[in-house]
Formats: structure tokens, sequence, C-alpha cells
């Protein structure tokens, strides 16, 4: 199992070598309470189709509503489902924080890329699949972007020129003895983005091991 961003990366990835358009939502100010955090992002296809999320929800439909009806040439967002990313803002006034169920008079702005090059993706795939830590600098001029191995994991930064969002690997975690509780700790794991490795050289307990997505390894615990 992806953790949550190469999710979104991979299906956003998929919309757009098979030649549907999307957009890429990237939460890059709040203000207050936020339901998501800044660097989270969302992938939305012409299909209406979501991976990943800026909100509680209602944020997504607004998105959902707004452009979908746009790549169908309909709605005052349809002369802009091309070109460079924009800016939007959600939750500015009371009135929209409640109508879009952000908490505390919350809000929260969004950079929205539209079609962002299918080859560009595929290459920040294929860096993470890698195990690379990977910086992606967009141009707000036109979108174009590049890529750059991160010696860290850098929080998203905003200029008034580019935005730089990290991407990484997940998280890994060895757990040791393919029990019930490891089984337990190894769904959670999973939910939580983590690449889960376990190890044991008891066939007996390893039968019953029936947890997807888990490498189950052989090796003494000492040999992994």
């Amino acid at each position: 199992m992806d953790n949550l961003d190469v999710t979104v990366l991979r299906a956003l990835s998929h919309w757009r070598s098979t030649g549907r358009r999307a957009l890429l939502a990237t939460v890059v100010r709040t203000w207050g309470s936020s339901p998501r955090p800044e660097g989270s992002i969302m992938a939305l296809c012409e299909s209406g189709a979501v991976v990943g999320s800026v909100s509680g929800g209602c944020i997504e439909d607004d998105l959902i509503a707004r452009y979908t009806r746009a790549w169908a040439g309909e709605g005052e967002d349809a002369a802009r489902v091309s070109g460079p990313p924009v800016f939007a803002k959600y939750g500015v006034t009371a009135d929209e924080a409640h109508r879009f169920g952000l908490p505390c008079g919350g809000s929260l702005q969004l950079l929205l890329e539209y079609d962002p090059a299918a080859d560009g993706l595929a290459e920040l795939l294929a860096l993470l699949d890698g195990g690379a830590l990977v910086r992606r600098t967009v141009q707000l001029s036109d979108g174009q972007a590049s890529l750059a191995i991160s010696p860290s994991a850098d929080e998203l930064s905003v200029s008034d020129t580019t935005l730089a969002n990290t991407f990484g690997p997940p998280y890994r975690m060895l757990l040791i003895g393919a029990g019930q509780l490891t089984e337990y700790l190894a769904t959670m794991a999973l939910f939580n983005g983590f690449a889960v490795t376990v190890c044991d050289p008891r066939e007996e307990y390893r039968r019953g091991w029936s947890n997807v997505g888990v490498s189950v390894l052989t090796e003494m615990p000492d040999d992994v």
C-alpha cells in the first residue's frame, strides 16, 4: 500500500498518461483551524474521480462541481482549465467557513495545476519507487515542474514565482514474528502509510499469514 501522496500521484499519472484531463490541488497556506495541513495534495479527473483530500470533503465537492462542468465547457470556470496554475481561497469569510465545513473560522489557500505533464509525473514516481526523497518545484508563470533529489524532507515553500513540495518514500516498519498481534499492527501500519515487512523463519507461523500488502521474509531476524 502506498502512502497517501504516492497514491494521489499514481492516480494522477495514470489519468494523464491515458489522455484524460486532470488537476492537482495543493494546500499552500492555512489560517486558523483547517482539516488538512500545508503540502496536502488531491487529484481530480475530468470524470469527477478524486484521490486524496484538501479538506473534510466540502471543498472537494465544490472543486468537482466546478471543474467537471468546466471541462465540459460549462460554467464560469470553463475558460480556466488550462494554462498556468492559479490560487484559490476557501473559508475567507465566516459564511464560507460554515459552507465548506472549515472549523473555527479557518481558511485555506490552494494551488491548482491544470493537466500536469504525464512524463514528469512518471519520472517522479520512478524516483519515489526507487526510495528517493524528491523536491518538486513548479513555476507559477507556466506550470512547468522540475525535480531534484532532496537531502532532507523540507516543508512546502511558496514564493512569488515558485511552489516547492517534497515527496518521499513511505516510512518502513520491520516486524519480527508473523503472529496474530503482528497482523493487527501491520494492518494499522499499512493504513498509516508505512511500508511493512514481516520477518519470520518459522513456516508454521507464515502459513497462516493473510495480510495483503506486507512483504514477508523467511530469513533470521538478525540477518534481515
